[in-house]
Parts: C-alpha cells; structure tokens; sequence
C-alpha cells in the first residue's frame, strides 16, 4: 500500500470513520436499552382484575388464546366473544371443535373477523365490530409477548374504550433470563421492533387504508 493510500485511509477514518462508528455504537446501546424496557413491560403473571367486560377479543396466531377466551367466556367474564384474525373458510363451528368445544354450547355468543392480518389490522377490525354492537368495554387475550404492542394499537384504535389485557404464556417462551434463550431473544427482538414500527405511525396508516376501502 502506497504512502498515498496510507493517508488517504488515515484522513477519512479521522473524518468520517470514527463519528460513524461511535454513531452506530450508540444506536445499537440505545436499541439495546429500548428492548430491555420493552422486556420489562411484559407480563410475567396472570391478570387479576376480574372486572366483567362487554366482550372477550382474542387474538389468533399463538397457542392457547382461543381456549383461554372460550373458557373466560363460560365462566362469565362477558356475553361476547370476538375472534380476530381468522382465516378465511374457518367458521364458528370449525373453531369450537379445533379445541374441543361442542359447537352448541357458545356458537351464539362468539363471532369470527377475517380481514386482520397483523396487529394493527386486528385492532381496526375489532374497532369496527365494538361500535358495530356499541360495546365499551373488553378483555384482550394474546400471547403475553404480544401484549405490549397490541395494547398499543387498541388504545390508538379506540382511546374510549376501556381495555383488560389477559395474557396467555406460551410455554415454549421464557420470560425470565431470557437472553439466554434464543428463540425467546429473537421474538422479544422481533416485538420491540414492530412496536417502533407501530409507534411510527403504521397503525394510523393501516385504518386509513381500511376506512377507504369501506
């Protein structure tokens, strides 16, 4: 490598190599300490409050929502059950027995959203569905994980509403120490990421779409 070359490198690690580094360096240290409040906001225990609400939500896509709400709603916790996130050609019926429910038991009471698919999508279709019934209340169930950011997207999508949240724990993730779990590191990182996207607007983005499309 030639003197020139050897300057040249020198000059612009000088002038521009080191504020770079520091400046991702204190990017990564400020997500870091992001994703570790983040963690804390976590559930780690089931909810207490037992206050009875207009209607249970819950949310597909994780292991054991659906039958933690179908037992809240035998056991009293609301008259309405609304599943949101479902795929499409999946009815009432179908889902009962998925989890071994008899279809006649709580058919009337429990009813079915097809158009979410993400967050944000499942917080404006319930929107639409809560003042559709005029309800006021309701009891969020989703994946203790997923809790943070979906109380985030519910509140924006319906500040007047008064929400529970009921966390479900998967048991394949850990909450504590869980930097020492990968799996649970990598979803925890994939969480606190969307959350920054949803804090960012995409929410607001994605009712707007949905309102056009009404």
């Amino acid at each position: 490598m030639s003197w020139r070359s050897r300057r040249s490198r020198k000059g612009f690690i000088q002038g521009w190599g080191l504020p770079l580094v520091f400046s991702i360096f204190a990017l990564v240290a400020i997500w870091t300490l992001g994703l570790t409040w983040f963690v804390s906001t976590v559930p780690t225990r089931q909810v207490e409050d037992k206050t009875k609400t207009d209607a249970i939500i819950v949310l597909t896509g994780g292991t054991g929502r659906l039958e933690v709400g179908l037992q809240l709603l035998a056991e009293g916790y609301a008259k309405l059950l609304f599943i949101s996130g479902v795929a499409r050609g999946v009815d009432v019926q179908a889902l009962l027995r998925l989890v071994r429910r008899k279809p006649d038991d709580f058919a009337c009471c429990i009813a079915v959203g097809y158009r979410a698919d993400n967050t944000a999508g499942n917080a404006v279709e319930t929107t639409q569905w809560i003042k559709k019934n005029k309800l006021t209340s309701l009891r969020l169930v989703t994946a203790s994980y997923h809790i943070p950011r979906s109380l985030y997207e519910f509140h924006r999508a319906m500040p007047d509403i008064s929400i529970i949240p009921h966390p479900v724990f998967p048991p394949q993730f850990k909450r504590d120490n869980w930097w020492r779990w990968l799996g649970t590191a990598r979803l925890l990182a994939s969480e606190f990421n969307k959350y920054l996207i949803a804090c960012a607007g995409f929410g607001a983005n994605m009712k707007r779409l949905w309102d056009g499309k009404s």
